[in-house]
């Protein structure tokens, strides 16, 4: 996969799978986390969202794991005193080198995936681009805020991949795919097999 740059940056390994331009709310309530947060708004800089590769206790971050750094837009206080975020899906990225601190939160050197070339979603996909739409319309509030690209086979790949209800690996595939018509290919014989499943 061709890069941009490295950096240096906190993760977070979540049963979750987040991609680029989606939004993703968060509760945090471990020191460790909150800290990150703290951090990551002061110096206006993205944390990273990595998939939890068990259910186990976290021991190491597996090197070259894929994952999208996040940017904190929105938070609030809850009533139970715990912080809300939500957070919205910029780059992808390898890790590269992974250590843990003292707290137990993971900082990696990471490179930076190249921005997949925005593409015309051709006719074949233009009813996943129409009903992605209207998925989208039906959900509200957690998508008010984020850019539309109906006409764009990168996005409409990206937003089904993370709203359809699928296995997290199969996920966890589509944000390693490198291709977005592979992608839409992909997730079109997913998404005829869930409706087919759907009650009419």
């Amino acid at each position: 996969m061709p890069t941009l740059t490295i950096e240096t940056i906190s993760l977070f390994p979540l049963n979750t799978v987040l991609f680029p331009g989606g939004p993703l709310p968060l509760r945090i309530f471990e020191p460790r986390y909150l800290d990150m947060v703290s951090h990551c708004m002061r110096e206006d800089r993205p944390f990273g969202i990595l998939l939890l590769q068990s259910d186990s206790e976290i021991v190491d971050v597996p090197i070259g794991l894929i994952g999208t750094t996040a940017q904190i837009v929105d938070w609030y206080q809850g009533s139970d005193g715990i912080l809300g975020i939500t957070a919205l899906g910029i780059d992808r990225f390898q890790v590269c080198s992974c250590t843990r601190q003292d707290n137990g939160l993971f900082i990696g050197r990471v490179e930076l995936l190249e921005v997949e070339t925005s593409q015309h979603i051709p006719d074949e996909y233009l009813s996943m681009s129409k009903l992605i739409e209207v998925i989208i319309n039906d959900l509200g509030r957690l998508y008010d805020n984020i850019e539309m690209h109906y006409d764009d086979a990168t996005w409409v790949g990206w937003r089904f991949a993370e709203i359809l209800p699928i296995s997290l690996e199969q996920k966890q595939h589509c944000l390693e795919i490198d291709d977005a018509l592979g992608r839409l290919k992909l997730l079109q014989p997913l998404l005829r097999s869930i409706r087919q499943e759907m009650p009419q």
